[in-house]
C-alpha cells in the first residue's frame, strides 16, 4: 500500500510547497526515481509544457530520474514505469479529466498496488480520495464528485475562507477535509495527519484538523 501526500495546491514556479515536497521525496529514498502523470488538462496533448520546470524542481529535491507517463502508453508500459518508480506525482488541472483518464487506462488499479510514495497536487490530490469538492470557476458552483477512493475521505483543495459557508452546508451529511494552497494531508496505513494548515468540516461546524485514524 502506498503512502499518500495530498497537496492542497502549489505554484510550482514559486515552489511554495517545497518543504512538504522535500519530506515526500526524502521518504521515497535516496535519489528516488519519479514518475509524473500530467493527465489533468482538458486541452490534452502529448506535450506537457511544464516538463522542464517540474524536472528541474524535482531534481533539486533529490530525484535521480524524472519521467513522464505518456497517455499513449499501454497498460503494460504503465505497469513497467510504475514498477520502476519510487515516487509517483499527479499534477493539478481538471479533476474530472484526470479521473476519467486514470479509469480508462486502469491506472488506478496500478496505483493502489504501488508500494512507494504517491504525491497528488490539487486535482491530483482530489482524485485519489473517495469524494472531492469541485468549484467551477465560471459559475462559482460547487459540486461533490466521486474519486478513485484510494484514500477514504472527502477533500476540498485550494481552500479559502470564502468557501467556509458552503463547506459547512455540505458537511451536514458528509465530513469534508479542506486544504489551503501550500498545505497537505498525509495518509499512511490508516492514519491521516496534516502538514501545515488543514480544516475539518463536520455536521455544519469547522475545526482545525491535526490527525486521526480512518
Amino acid at each position: 500500500m502506498p503512502k499518500y501526500y495530498l497537496l492542497g495546491g502549489e505554484n510550482t514556479l514559486k515552489r511554495d510547497a517545497r518543504e512538504i515536497n522535500q519530506i515526500a521525496f526524502n521518504e521515497a529514498g535516496e535519489k528516488p526515481n519519479v514518475l509524473v502523470f500530467p493527465w489533468a488538462r482538458a486541452s490534452f496533448d502529448n506535450t506537457y509544457t511544464k516538463k522542464k520546470l517540474l524536472s528541474n524542481y524535482f531534481r533539486s529535491l533529490g530525484a535521480y530520474t524524472v519521467n513522464f507517463a505518456d497517455y499513449s502508453f499501454t497498460n503494460q508500459e504503465l505497469k513497467e514505469r510504475i514498477s520502476d518508480a519510487d515516487l509517483i506525482y499527479l499534477t493539478g488541472g481538471v479533476p474530472s479529466v484526470l479521473l476519467e483518464r486514470l479509469k480508462i487506462q486502469d491506472t488506478h488499479v496500478l496505483l493502489e498496488k504501488f508500494k512507494g510514495i504517491i504525491v497528488g497536487r490539487s486535482a491530483g490530490a482530489l482524485v485519489l480520495c473517495k469524494k472531492c469538492v469541485v468549484t467551477y470557476r465560471r459559475t462559482s458552483s460547487v459540486k461533490l464528485i466521486c474519486g478513485l477512493g484510494l484514500v477514504d475521505i472527502t477533500l476540498k483543495a485550494h481552500y479559502k475562507l470564502r468557501h467556509s459557508e458552503k463547506l459547512k452546508e455540505l458537511s451536514v451529511s458528509n465530513p469534508i477535509f479542506a486544504l489551503p494552497k501550500g498545505s497537505a494531508l498525509v495518509f499512511d496505513n490508516g492514519k491521516l495527519c496534516a502538514l501545515g494548515k488543514a480544516y475539518l468540516f463536520n455536521k455544519g461546524q469547522q475545526e482545525v484538523f491535526v490527525s486521526c485514524n480512518l
